[in-house]
């Protein structure tokens, strides 16, 4: 039976030379002289960090940050940004957690949105952090990785090992 499964995974590699690429601009920028803006990439813990004076030269950063990730093709889907906080010495700070794999609910709506589809013969099952289908015939299962491109889940999908 012809099988594919379904991931949500980020490339650490891509991240990281996007986060480099936008401390360059930003540290040449003229908007941003004075402003001792960062941005760093943690990856033992799964986040970045946005810091500068004022939550407007904030928002620039990020802007700058994500239309870098957008050219190196990492979904910003990826990241859950939290709020700008105060940070020590007048500056202001915003968090963006990275996620990777796919949750347990995520896993459920995945899996009912396959089954509303109501193609016969297909049939899907969550494997840990990422979903197995099964399918009779490699058209049906073509049709699912459609559908489920043009839903927003709000996790980047990607689809692997299909096999005959």
């Amino acid at each position: 039976m012809p099988t594919f499964d379904i991931v949500s995974e980020l490339e650490l590699q891509e991240i990281r030379n996007a986060v480099d690429q936008a401390s360059r601009e930003i540290t040449n920028r003229f908007d941003f002289k004075n402003t001792d803006t960062t941005v760093e990439l943690h990856e033992k813990e799964n986040r970045l960090e946005l810091a500068t004076v004022s939550e407007d030269r904030c928002n620039a950063a990020r802007q700058v940050l994500e239309e870098k990730l957008v050219k190196r093709k990492v979904s910003l889907k990826s990241f859950e940004w939290g709020k700008v906080t105060d940070a020590a010495g007048g500056r202001v700070r915003q968090v963006a957690t990275l996620q990777a794999g796919i949750s347990s609910d995520k896993a459920k709506m995945i899996n009912r949105a396959i089954k509303e589809l109501g193609l016969k013969g297909i049939t899907s099952q969550t494997q840990g952090d990422q979903v197995r289908v099964n399918g009779k015939k490699r058209d049906d299962l073509q049709a699912v990785i459609t559908a489920l491109k043009e839903q927003d889940l709000g996790i980047p999908l990607q689809f692997e090992n299909f096999r005959d």
